[in-house]
This record gives structure tokens, C-alpha cells and sequence, in this order.
């Protein structure tokens, strides 16, 4: 039973990291994306839950910017954060419409340990990626490669022929709130913003990591 115990609570606080990391990693975005005035505004999207998806909301509030919410009506856990710009917060009923919005909207993905509903909708994502029925250029950073390599054994899929070496490609590991701000920043500059837009930055650096 001690034993258990001890084994939940270094889980919870591996878990509570990925808390602050996406806070941090949200805040970045945002304080970055900011710069740019609409509609070239990068704007944090999230299920609009609690948890992780509270902490993106969190992130963008604390960078003082806006963010979207796409609630879910659930019989139990979900509800919408405090976060969400309220202007922004939408509920939706049906799963099939509400990842409709998300990949409608979506630029980069970034993908936080998570469960069930996680698994799904990076799935139908990667899926959607590798049948090229998403026609737009879309990154996908699965954070926490300790995590993601345990729960998806990639390498394996290979193996056995049901996806090829390149559809790891995909996407991509990433572990601190820095590195996925670089990746994902330089990514959104080089595949969504003008040259004008991208020139403008120039010079800025220490702004880019507020």
C-alpha cells in the first residue's frame, strides 16, 4: 500500500509539470503572436476543459491575450475553465463537430499527456495528415517524449508495416516549453507569415522569449 502511495504521488507530480510547462509554453506563444496584428494573430485553441487544457487557457490569459475554448458536453469531469476568452468559449455536443473546429482552425498541434479523448484526436490528426486530406501544412508536437514513448511504441508500427519510416515525420518530440516555442514559432513564421511580416521581426530576438 506505502508502496503504491509512493508510486501515485511521483506520478502526480510528474503530471504537474506538464501543468506549468503548458502554461509556460502558452504564455510564450501568445506573448509572441501578439506582435502580429490580426488576421495573422496565432490564437491559442483548447478543448476548454481543466487540466492541461485549462493551463493553455491559462497561459494566454496570463501573456494578456485572447483564446478559444471548445467545450464538450460530458456526464462527468468536463466543464469549461476560467481561462477561456468568454467571447471564445463555444460548447459543442457531438465529438465529430468539435474536432471539425479543431483541425478547421488549426495551425501547429501540440499534443500533452493525456488519455483517451488525447489518443483520439492526435489520431484522427496524424490520420488525417498522412492521407493528405488535410491539405494545409499542420505541425505536430507530442510533448513529453518519456511519456508518449511509453504509451505509443511507434518503432513498432514500423516494424509490423502498418505506417512507413516516413510517416514519422509527422510529427515531433519535444520537452521543454522552450524548444517547442522555437520549433513551433519558426515553423508558423516560415509556413504562415509574409516576408514583410517575417522581416519585421528581425532585430527582435530577446523579445521573442518574453
Amino acid at each position: 500500500m506505502l508502496l503504491t502511495s509512493l508510486r501515485d504521488a511521483e506520478i502526480q507530480v510528474q503530471m504537474s509539470r506538464y501543468y506549468d510547462d503548458a502554461v509556460e509554453l502558452s504564455r510564450l506563444l501568445t506573448s509572441w503572436s501578439k506582435k502580429f496584428s490580426a488576421p495573422r494573430r496565432f490564437v491559442i485553441c483548447t478543448g476548454g476543459g481543466p487540466g492541461i487544457m485549462e493551463a493553455a487557457n491559462r497561459g494566454a490569459a496570463l501573456a494578456k491575450g485572447e483564446s478559444i475554448g471548445l467545450n464538450i458536453s460530458l456526464p462527468f469531469e468536463q466543464f469549461a475553465n476560467d481561462y477561456v476568452t468568454k467571447e471564445l468559449n463555444f460548447d459543442f455536443h457531438y465529438f465529430f463537430m468539435r474536432k471539425f473546429w479543431f483541425v478547421y482552425l488549426a495551425k501547429s498541434l501540440v499534443i500533452f499527456p493525456g488519455g483517451f479523448g488525447t489518443l483520439d484526436e492526435l489520431m484522427e490528426v496524424l490520420t488525417l495528415l498522412q492521407t493528405k486530406k488535410v491539405k494545409k501544412p499542420v505541425s505536430v508536437v507530442m510533448y513529453g517524449a518519456e511519456y508518449w514513448k511509453k504509451v505509443i511504441d511507434f518503432d513498432e508500427l514500423v516494424t509490423h508495416g502498418m505506417i512507413t519510416r516516413d510517416d514519422l515525420q509527422l510529427f515531433r518530440f519535444l520537452d521543454t516549453p522552450e524548444e517547442a516555442f522555437k520549433y513551433l514559432k519558426n515553423f508558423l513564421t516560415a509556413t504562415y507569415l509574409t516576408a514583410e511580416e517575417t522581416s519585421s521581426q528581425l532585430g527582435s530576438q530577446r523579445g521573442d522569449v518574453p
